[in-house]
């Protein structure tokens, strides 16, 4: 197992001082400490690597780098997000007979490339003398590795580098205070810190004349450049998060689906920067990826909200296959909605989306009034939401208990769905009264997101106890929990008020 701890070191001339002879100091130690054993002659290597990305260098402008190896321990496809000297989030696969990415790789790269062909951009020959470091007991504690690198760029604008490299892994059995040593040793021989954990940067200086960087919204920015800090920021979280939808990691599909909420909260919210009849359609386009994400985190939610209720009825009311059937008829609709979801991300409609999102933030269709403070204009807009928020419980008091108030309760729970999203919008111009409203604005929409599940489990049960009903089932059971669920919505009902007035309050601080 490698440590995470790892360093990496340049010099911009190979260092003069014999390398084995610092190591040896470093295995030496204070004295005090644990030790290592001296090193052992050098393993030599001959290293290459193809790099691949798009034309324009999409990857690398997103921080992720693709590259296949060959000549040594690490042989294989190595993709990495998030290139820095932490390693990042990394997948690797066996180099195999092909010279071309495989389709694996290039799926968990498709938010970044939005499907431009991937090419060899960068190629690497690196020599390589590698040390082991091992404790008094002979256990790996380190490996030290002295890279010789030289690399070119492939296309019209070729241009080659060289340098020394080296670089540190702390193995399993290693200790910070292995790698604090071994880190003096070397800085002592004159070595220097190195400013990126990849190799990948050092070619290409030069060739990436735009990085997306996030703007910062401050006092003095106008509302174009808070509001576009705050959808570029969510722009990346949905580009960060696609590839871990696809490996299937906890959580993905819900920070998935937020980035786009936001992104269409804000598209809706801030029409007085952003022209409306340019953003309509990717808000329409938001809509429907959020819709498809939506359908795998509700039935998540309500497959654990349903059963754990199944599992806690009385063995009286649980006759019959009642956990049986609940398991199968969320098995079928979660394994639907999860290949909806698959279809979605793989579809052209997806890759539309994302060119959609790029073409936004590299020239938004800004309104005379985006020139304005923000300081200024989002906070006007966030007393906007609030007061849109505030029509819409009004309209759900004037409705008795029914279809028709619950119609207007979940459109309050869009409207504060907005009000929080704007709300975020305006932290980093307000700070702690701005952190005060999102905060209150997330407890309102909590309860009517309960309220909502509530809704929807009982519509969920009616289907699970008709179904019941007609197989000769226990139908009973299921209309039970329509009963509680039924309690249940009423009781975040009754917390609306009381939640929604403080919120106008936090609204009041913060617009004045």
């Amino acid at each position: 197992m490698v440590r995470k701890a790892e360093r990496k070191y340049y010099s911009c001339q190979p260092i003069d001082t014999d390398l084995a002879a610092a190591l040896a100091s470093a295995a030496a130690g204070s004295g005090n400490g644990e030790s290592t054993k001296s090193p052992r002659e050098p393993v030599m290597l001959t290293l290459s690597a193809t790099y691949f990305d798009t034309q324009d260098l999409r990857l690398a402008r997103s921080r992720i780098t693709l590259s296949r190896w060959t000549g040594g321990r690490d042989d294989g496809w190595h993709l990495r997000f998030a290139a820095s000297s932490d390693g990042g989030d990394q997948v690797r696969l066996s180099p195999g007979d092909t010279l071309t990415p495989p389709a694996w790789l290039v799926a968990l790269t498709r938010a970044a490339h939005r499907g431009a062909a991937l090419l060899p951009v960068v190629e690497l020959a690196t020599v390589r003398r590698e040390w082991m470091l091992t404790d008094v007991a002979g256990h790996p504690v380190a490996t030290v590795t002295d890279d010789r690198v030289a690399g070119h760029t492939l296309g019209t604008q070729t241009s080659v580098k060289a340098w020394a490299e080296i670089e540190v892994e702390l193995s399993e059995h290693g200790t910070d205070e292995v790698l604090d040593r071994i880190e003096r040793a070397l800085l002592n021989a004159g070595a220097r810190r190195a400013d990126s954990g990849s190799k990948l940067p050092r070619v290409l200086a030069g060739h990436l004349p735009w990085a997306p960087q996030r703007p910062v919204a401050i006092k003095d920015a106008t509302a174009a450049e808070g509001v576009l800090a705050y959808l570029r920021e969510q722009a990346e979280a949905l580009r960060a998060t696609d590839p871990r939808v696809r490996q299937g990691v906890p959580g993905s599909v819900d920070a998935m689906r937020a980035a786009c909420l936001r992104m269409l909260s804000t598209l809706q919210s801030f029409r007085v920067v952003l022209e409306r009849d340019r953003t309509e359609p990717l808000v329409v386009e938001l809509r429907w990826l959020a819709a498809r994400l939506g359908r795998v985190c509700d039935f998540k939610v309500q497959q654990r909200r349903i059963g754990g209720a199944v599992s806690a009825l009385p063995p009286e009311l649980a006759l019959g296959p009642v956990a049986a059937q609940t398991t199968r008829f969320f098995a079928r609709r979660r394994a639907n909605a999860a290949q909806a979801a698959e279809e979605a991300l793989n579809s052209d409609r997806y890759l539309a989306l994302l060119d959609a999102v790029h073409a936004l933030l590299h020239d938004p269709p800004l309104t005379p009034a985006a020139a304005a403070p923000t300081s200024v204009l989002l906070p006007t807009t966030v007393a906007e939401a609030v007061e849109r928020a505030h029509r819409a419980l009004r309209a759900a008091n004037a409705r008795p208990p029914g279809p028709m108030r619950d119609e207007h309760l979940d459109e309050l729970r869009k409207a504060a769905n907005r009000l929080r999203y704007a709300a975020e919008t305006v932290v980093p111009v307000r700070g702690r009264t701005a952190k005060r409203l999102v905060k209150q604005a997330t407890a309102v929409q909590k309860l009517l997101r309960e309220h909502h599940h509530s809704l929807m489990a009982r519509g969920l049960l009616r289907e699970l106890g008709a179904a019941a009903a007609v197989h000769g089932g226990n139908g009973f059971a299921f209309g039970w929990l329509v009963r509680d669920e039924q309690a249940r919505a009423e009781g975040q009902e009754a917390k609306l008020e009381a939640a929604f007035a403080k919120l106008r309050r936090r609204a009041r601080a913060l617009t004045g």
